[in-house]
C-alpha cells in the first residue's frame, strides 16, 4: 500500500484558553498510525512522503516505530523546511489553520519508478500540494492498481500569511477521474455542489467507484454504482443505479481532539477494503477508529492507543 501525503508538525490550541498548546506530529502521520493497526498481515505500507531536512531525523524516528512497513521504507529528505501547521479550535468541529513550510509536490518522473511494484495507493491531500492534476492523471494512466484519495486540502486555499480558507475545487470531474475511491467531508462536498446526489453522480460518471462523505458525529454516507473488490481489480461489474446509505458513528465523546479523525477514518477504511470487508462493515470500523482517535492528541504512539495497548516508555 503506497502512502502519499505530508508529515506535518502540528501546534494545536484547544478550546480552553488556559491550556498550553500541544506540539506533535500530524498530517499523514495519523494515517500511518491507523494503517499500522488496520492493514491485514499480507499487506505492508510503503511511504511516498517527502520531509524537510530540518525535521527529517524526528520524522524517521516516527516511521521506524512502526512495524507494518516495508523493510526499505524511508521518507525522502528535501532541503526545503518541513510543513508546520498551527491549529486553533473554536469548537469540536470548527478550527482555523495556518501553514508554514515548503515541502515540494511530487512530479511524475519522481513517482514513476516508486509505484511500479505497489498493489494499491492511499493518497491524502494533507497540504493540498502533494501533486498537481497533471501528475494525478499520469498516475491514473500508468498505475494498474486501485487508488484511494482523500481530497481534503485540495479544497483549501491559502493567503500570503499561510492562513487556510475553503475554496471551490476547479474542474472536480477531472480530479474525480483520477481515483477509484474518493473521501470528502460534508463541508467539502458543499463546496463542490449543493446537492449530494448530483455530486455523487458527477463523481461516479467520471470513474469513481465509491464516494464516501464523512459527517462528523452523524457518521458517514457512501455512494456507489460500481462496487469492486481489491482482489479482483480492475474487473468492474456492470454499472447500475446509485446505491447510498448512511452508516452512523458510535456515540461521540463530549470532549476530545478531532485533529486527524478524517485521516484515521480513511486509512482504516482503505485497509478494511483491501482485505475484502464489505463497504458498510468497513465504514463501521472506520467510524469506530475515528471516534477512538478523539481521545488521543497527536500521532506519536497513536497506534498503541487505537489497539487498546499501553505505549512503551
Amino acid at each position: 500500500m503506497g502512502v502519499i501525503g505530508t508529515m506535518v508538525w502540528d501546534t494545536i490550541y484547544g478550546r480552553d484558553p488556559r491550556a498550553s498548546a500541544a506540539e506533535e506530529w500530524g498530517g499523514i502521520a495519523y494515517a500511518l498510525a491507523a494503517l499500522e493497526v488496520a492493514l491485514p498481515p499480507d499487506w505492508e505500507m510503503v511511504p511516498l512522503i517527502k520531509v524537510g531536512r530540518d525535521m527529517a531525523p524526528r520524522a524517521n524516528m516516527f516511521l521506524h516505530a512502526l512495524t507494518h512497513r516495508s523493510a526499505a521504507a524511508r521518507f525522502l529528505e528535501v532541503p526545503e523546511p518541513n510543513n508546520r501547521v498551527t491549529l486553533r479550535y473554536e469548537s469540536l468541529q470548527r478550527r482555523t489553520e495556518q501553514l508554514a513550510g515548503g515541502v515540494p509536490p511530487w512530479r511524475w518522473d519522481e513517482l514513476a519508478t516508486l509505484v511500479q511494484d505497489l498493489d494499491a495507493i492511499y493518497l491524502n491531500f494533507i497540504s493540498g500540494f502533494e501533486l498537481d492534476i497533471a501528475t494525478a492523471r499520469r498516475l491514473r494512466q500508468e498505475f494498474a492498481g486501485p487508488i484511494y484519495a482523500d481530497l481534503h486540502s485540495l479544497l483549501l486555499g491559502m493567503n500570503p500569511a499561510g492562513r487556510r480558507f475553503p475554496q471551490r475545487l476547479s474542474e472536480p470531474s477531472n480530479w474525480f477521474g483520477c481515483f477509484d475511491i474518493v473521501q470528502l467531508n460534508q463541508e467539502e462536498l458543499a463546496l463542490i455542489g449543493g446537492d449530494p446526489m448530483e455530486v455523487a453522480a458527477t463523481a461516479l460518471a467520471a470513474g469513481v467507484r465509491l464516494l464516501v462523505v464523512t459527517l462528523g458525529e452523524a457518521g458517514a454516507v457512501y455512494f456507489t454504482a460500481r462496487p469492486f473488490s481489491f482482489a479482483h481489480y480492475p474487473e468492474a461489474p456492470h454499472e447500475g443505479p446509485i446505491e447510498t446509505a448512511r452508516i452512523p458513528a458510535p456515540e461521540l465523546f463530549d470532549e476530545g481532539d478531532t485533529t486527524g479523525c478524517g485521516d484515521v477514518f480513511g486509512a482504516t477504511l482503505v485497509a478494511q477494503l483491501a482485505q475484502g470487508t464489505g463497504i458498510e462493515e468497513a465504514l463501521r470500523e472506520a467510524n469506530g477508529m475515528a471516534v477512538r482517535n478523539l481521545q488521543h492528541r497527536g500521532a506519536t504512539n497513536l497506534h498503541y492507543y487505537l489497539r487498546g495497548e499501553i505505549a512503551p516508555r
